[in-house]
């Protein structure tokens, strides 16, 4: 079984996805296989432009995680939506150093729903599961996904509602 955990970019993926392979799960970091399909650089956006739709197709599938901002749109069996709330998101791309452009516009990604969103629009509902990472760490959220990937929690999103967030900061 392959399960994805996507999100936006400082929702705890890959602090996560390392939790995971702590306890013995295989776990792909997503951005160790876009290499030979990034086509370009977005200056203006701070970030790589990749083939992804090339990179989707020639992925072979893992008995795993796969952990990356994409990752939802892999023929996952499961999939697990990250979230953070805006204010948080934006102190903890702050402190990588992000741009302000670039922390503001991850942050208005999040208080859109937008992975949510494309993973609604790929996946079956019964797969998905929603996860607020606010104020957990790692081993909480990786204890939810190990649950979850076993059926002991149902899949559940559309709980979480960041708009708020847009109305007071924009």
């Amino acid at each position: 079984m392959m399960c994805g955990i996507t999100g936006t970019p400082g929702t705890g993926k890959s602090m996560i996805g390392d939790e995971l392979a702590h306890r013995g799960h295989l776990v792909v970091h997503l951005t160790d296989t876009v290499g030979p399909y990034v086509v370009g650089d977005d200056e203006e956006r701070d970030s790589r432009i990749v083939d992804v739709e090339k990179w989707a197709a020639e992925f072979v599938p893992v008995d795993g995680f796969v952990e990356g901002h994409f990752a939802h749109l892999l023929p996952c069996d499961r999939v697990v939506v990250l979230r953070c709330r805006p204010d948080e998101l934006k102190a903890r791309l702050a402190q990588r150093k992000y741009r302000e452009a670039k922390i503001r516009e991850n942050a208005e990604a999040e208080a859109l729903d937008s992975c949510l969103i494309e993973t609604v629009e790929e996946h079956a509902p019964s797969h998905i599961l929603e996860l607020d990472t606010t104020g957990h760490d790692a081993s909480f959220c990786a204890d939810r996904i190990e649950q979850f990937v076993k059926g002991e929690i149902p899949a559940d999103f559309g709980h979480i509602d960041w708009s708020d967030y847009l109305e007071i900061h924009t």
